[in-house]
């Protein structure tokens, strides 16, 4: 029974009989939807915006009350982006895809977006893709690069390999809903129906289990036309679906130790099949399963106005959704050497200190705390004592020091270690950073970069060769992993090539909406300075103070306007949402 969620109980769960049922109603209507006219596929996306937009208001406000987060406060912003907005995007972006494939037989990439790295490898800029993009996004670059066999030639069979099908056959998936970021269990469901063909039976976390109404009222297209169905429960319910002969391929968002639960089975006996690579579960199993993140700041001519800015960025990085982010930042990979090291750091402290403590509402925050005081004795803890589950932050652990609990163990919760390397200059520096990141720390789900413009050009083709080595799913520079999975254009998901016994983050990728089908990873990239500021460096973009940074005062009213937008797009709408933009 404890195997999936050792630590949270469902307050109901979807008993037998009618799980039983729901399997049998979606088992008789796979092959439908495998079969389904793409326009009909459209038409129910369609239908899904509109009851997204229904239902997003409820949405936000339940996921405020349940994460203590103070009415009106600009943090109801992070719910607003990672949660109807994200799913409304994403949805808007499949849309787009499906009707390229019903006019021309597969998604359109324009030649000027298609370019070859220095090692050859194929690299297709995915972002902006729309006029309203480059608005309320401005200066934020998406690219996913290749496996290194695709290339433009055969890009066209490397793309919507379920659409290249002529008689595709239908499948059951179940998805295992993650409890953090509501966004990531609809988003999880999406990708199998429109980029596998797959009906999905969808689990809901039981930390976040008071979102499925919303969802199965957003859904209801889908699940009136038997295509989708949304469960509750605990570790037993999820045990009883995974073993389900019905059930043909699972997806779980969570941890390694639910990953290894699910293919090996739980216990001695699990442990030894693990070690033997010797599956209990054949299914194919999908998994997006954490990272220990690192942040690395390379060294350049910072100003007090960057070192401000940035701080509030890595702050973000680290306290977003309280810290509970698969991809919060744990490690500030600092340059030894660097006159300004100390500076930042004392100034994200600052930044941390200024803000509240939230509520640790996921089970498990105070224990990994704990273990890390315990690793740590002199740690620093940033909120006083009686103040929730502390915020802390570990100082300087030597790099060599690779079984780290720091290192080795996803905190997920508010702790934020550092350590700092050598290096004559920035190139030394970065590239021992990319053999660090690449060698001692767990996980290869996402990493930031954070580098000045004038460093950019003094490195010239040595930053892109660190960006083709560094070994994660997705790398931000200049902003956070956090942007990636929100744009849904990109690829989310681990570096491929973990073994199913060593899965480290996981296996396959989600999102992924122009449907590649052999992505290696997605690279997102920002401004260095917010505007106005950037105007003085001659830098074209206009993005302000970023929505997504927890400091925005204004990221709940520009998100909530950036969500009906993404429902209804209109140009009317622009002058209230850059307005309120400006003012954060």
């Amino acid at each position: 029974m404890s195997i999936l969620f050792p630590q949270t109980a469902a307050a109901h769960a979807t008993d037998h009989p009618d799980l039983e049922r729901d399997l049998e109603a979606l088992a008789a209507r796979k092959q439908a939807w495998s079969t389904l006219p793409i326009i009909r596929k459209i038409e129910l996306l369609e239908e899904l915006k509109r009851g997204t937009a229904n239902v997003a208001e409820r949405w936000v406000q339940a996921a405020v009350r349940a994460k203590g987060i103070p009415a009106g406060s600009p943090l109801a912003g992070e719910e607003w982006a990672s949660g109807p907005w994200a799913l409304l995007y994403g949805t808007n972006q499949y849309i787009r895809t499906l009707r390229e494939i019903a006019r021309n037989g597969r998604p359109r990439i324009p030649e000027n977006a298609v370019r070859q790295a220095r090692n050859g490898q194929m690299v297709v800029e995915v972002f902006p893709s729309s006029f309203y993009d480059r608005l309320l996004l401005s200066g934020i670059h998406g690219e996913i690069w290749m496996e290194p066999d695709v290339t433009p030639e055969n890009l066209a069979e490397n793309m919507a390999a379920f659409y290249r099908q002529k008689n595709p056959l239908g499948k059951v998936a179940l998805v295992l809903g993650a409890g953090n970021i509501a966004s990531i269990a609809p988003l999880d469901v999406l990708y199998k129906l429109v980029a596998e063909g797959q009906v999905c039976i969808l689990k809901m976390n039981p930390v976040n289990e008071y979102l499925g109404p919303f969802f199965e009222e957003a859904f209801q297209p889908f699940i009136s036309a038997g295509f989708m169905r949304v469960v509750y429960g605990g570790g037993e319910v999820g045990a009883w679906l995974c073993d389900h002969a019905l059930v043909e391929e699972i997806h779980v968002t969570g941890s390694g130790r639910t990953h290894d639960a699910i293919v090996f089975g739980p216990g001695s006996e699990g442990e030894q099949r693990k070690a033997e690579d010797r599956p209990r579960n054949p299914r194919r199993v999908t998994s997006e399963l954490g990272n220990v993140s690192p942040t690395i700041v390379v060294p350049g001519p910072w100003t007090a106005a960057d070192l401000q800015f940035h701080s509030e960025n890595i702050a973000t990085q680290k306290m977003h959704n309280a810290g509970f982010n698969c991809i919060a930042a744990q490690v500030l990979v600092l340059p030894a050497t660097w006159d300004q090291t100390q500076a930042l750091v004392d100034s994200v402290k600052s930044c941390l200190r200024s803000l509240p403590n939230r509520k640790a509402y996921y089970p498990g925050a105070a224990d990994r705390q704990s273990s890390a005081m315990k690793a740590h004795p002199d740690a620093e803890l940033l909120d006083r004592p009686g103040e929730g589950v502390p915020r802390t932050l570990v100082p300087e652990v030597p790099c060599g020091k690779r079984d780290d609990f720091c290192f080795t163990e996803e905190a997920f919760g508010g702790v934020l270690t550092e350590t700092r390397l050598p290096g004559a200059d920035a190139a030394a520096f970065l590239k021992n950073a990319v053999a660090f990141c690449n060698e001692t720390l767990l996980g290869t789900l996402g990493a930031n970069l954070i580098i000045h413009p004038s460093t950019m050009e003094e490195l010239g083709p040595a930053l892109e060769d660190a960006i083709t080595d560094l070994r994660y799913g997705c790398i931000a520079v200049n902003t956070w992993t956090g942007v990636g999975f929100l744009l849904s254009q990109l690829t989310w998901g681990a570096y491929p090539g973990h073994a199913r016994n060593d899965i480290q983050s996981g296996s396959g990728v989600v999102h992924n909406a122009l449907l590649f089908d052999r992505p290696q990873k997605s690279v997102v990239r920002a401004p260095f300075y917010p505007f106005p500021r950037g105007l003085i460096h001659g830098q074209a973009a206009i993005l302000p103070k970023p929505p997504w940074f927890i400091t925005n005062k204004k990221a709940h009213q520009v998100t909530r306007k950036m969500t009906y937008f993404e429902a209804d797009p209109s140009p009317l709408k622009l002058p209230s949402i850059f307005i309120s933009a400006l003012r954060g």
